[in-house]
C-alpha cells in the first residue's frame, strides 16, 4: 500500500461474510443446542413413538432455524463474473478479478478477488457490505466506501444501488426487502403457535397453522421476487455482464415453505380420515394393549398364601343344647 495524501488509500477488508455473518452463526449454535437438548431426551421414550418425536422434533426445528438464518443470510440473488478491469481510480492498472454481487433482505455484498489474489505487489481480495436496513444509510456506507478508497470494480457496482443511481433500483429492493422480511417474522410466530397446538388434542388446528407458516414463506418469496419487474440495469465489465439470478436463500426458503404445506395438508387429511393413526404419532392414543404387554409378571408366594390364617366359623347353637 502507497500513501496517498497522508492517508492509505485501501484498507484491511472483510467485514462480513457474503453468506455467513456472526448473525447467522448465532442462531444456528440456538437451535443445535435445542436440537441437542432434545436428542439427549429421546432415549428416555419407549417404542415407536420415539422415532416419532424424533421426526417431529427435527422438522419443527429445520423449519425454525430456515425462517430465522435467511434473515441475515446474503444470497437471496447472487452472480458472478470473471473480468479484466481497473483496479485504482486515477490509474490505468488492470487486474483480472472474479467480481461477485450478492442481495440479501438486509443489503448487497460485493466481492472482489483476483486471478491471482496477488497481484500489482498487493493482495485482491476484497469482501464489502452495504447495509439499506432501517437503521442503516446505503448512501451513507457508500460514501464511506469512497472516503476509504476502495476498489473501482466495488464501487462501481455499489454505485447501482444508491438512491441517486440512473438505475432506480434501491426503493424497490429496500421495499420489497422489508416486506419479505417482515412475512418471515410472522411466519416464526405461526410456527411456535403451531408447535403449542400439536400439544393439545385437537391437532387439526396445528395443521392449519404449519399451513399458514407455508402460506407466509410463500408470501415473503413472492414480496422478493417483485424486484424482477423493475428495468434490468446493465452492471458492464468491458464486454462482459454481471448477471443475478435467485440464490441458495431463496430456493431454501422456498423449499421449506412446500414442506410445510406438504405437512399441514398431512395432518388436515389423517384428522378427517384416520385420527388414530394421527393421534398415535403425536403420542396422544391410547394403546392399552402395549401397556398390557409390558406389565412385568406378578409373583405369588404360595406359603404365605397357606399359612394365612382361615377365617373363624360362627357357632350355631340348637334349642337342645340348652
Amino acid at each position: 500500500m502507497t500513501l496517498f495524501d497522508g492517508i492509505y488509500p485501501f484498507y484491511l477488508q472483510q467485514r462480513k461474510s457474503f453468506v455467513f455473518d456472526v448473525s447467522t452463526i448465532i442462531v444456528v449454535i440456538v437451535f443445535l443446542v435445542l436440537a441437542s437438548t432434545f436428542l439427549l431426551i429421546i432415549p428416555g421414550i419407549r417404542g415407536r413413538v420415539r422415532l416419532y418425536w424424533l421426526v417431529r422434533v427435527l422438522f419443527s426445528l429445520m423449519v425454525g432455524v430456515v425462517i430465522v438464518v435467511v434473515q441475515f443470510t446474503g444470497d437471496w440473488e447472487s452472480g458472478w463474473v470473471t473480468a479484466n478491469t481497473s483496479y485504482k481510480s486515477f490509474s490505468h492498472a488492470v487486474v483480472n478479478a472474479d467480481i461477485g454481487l450478492h442481495v440479501g433482505l438486509g443489503g448487497v455484498n460485493i466481492t472482489l478477488v483476483g486471478n491471482p489474489v496477488n497481484q500489482l505487489n498487493e493482495t485482491i481480495s476484497y469482501n464489502e457490505h452495504f447495509a439499506w436496513s432501517f437503521n442503516a444509510d446505503y448512501d451513507h456506507s457508500y460514501s464511506k466506501g469512497l472516503e476509504k478508497g476502495l476498489p473501482s470494480p466495488i464501487l462501481y457496482v455499489a454505485e447501482k444501488f444508491t438512491t441517486q443511481s440512473p438505475c432506480n433500483v434501491h426503493r424497490q429492493y429496500r421495499i420489497s426487502s422489508h416486506y419479505a422480511s417482515a412475512s418471515l417474522w410472522v411466519a416464526f410466530c405461526t410456527w411456535l403457535i403451531s408447535n403449542m397446538l400439536f400439544s393439545t388434542p385437537v391437532l387439526v388446528y396445528g395443521g392449519y397453522m404449519i399451513l399458514v407458516t407455508g402460506a407466509f414463506m410463500v408470501f415473503s418469496l413472492l414480496s422478493f421476487s417483485t424486484v424482477r419487474n423493475t428495468l434490468v440495469c446493465p452492471i458492464q465489465f468491458g464486454a462482459t455482464s454481471l448477471h443475478i439470478d435467485y440464490g441458495g436463500s431463496f430456493w431454501l426458503t422456498l423449499a421449506v415453505g412446500l414442506l410445510c404445506f406438504v405437512a399441514g395438508i398431512t395432518v388436515i387429511a389423517l384428522h378427517y380420515f384416520n385420527s388414530d393413526l394421527l393421534k398415535t404419532f403425536f403420542d396422544l392414543h391410547e394403546n392399552k394393549t402395549e401397556d398390557y404387554q409390558e406389565m412385568t409378571e406378578v409373583y405369588v408366594n404360595l406359603q404365605f398364601m397357606n399359612s394365612t390364617p382361615s377365617p373363624p366359623q360362627s357357632s350355631i347353637h340348637t334349642p337342645n343344647d340348652i
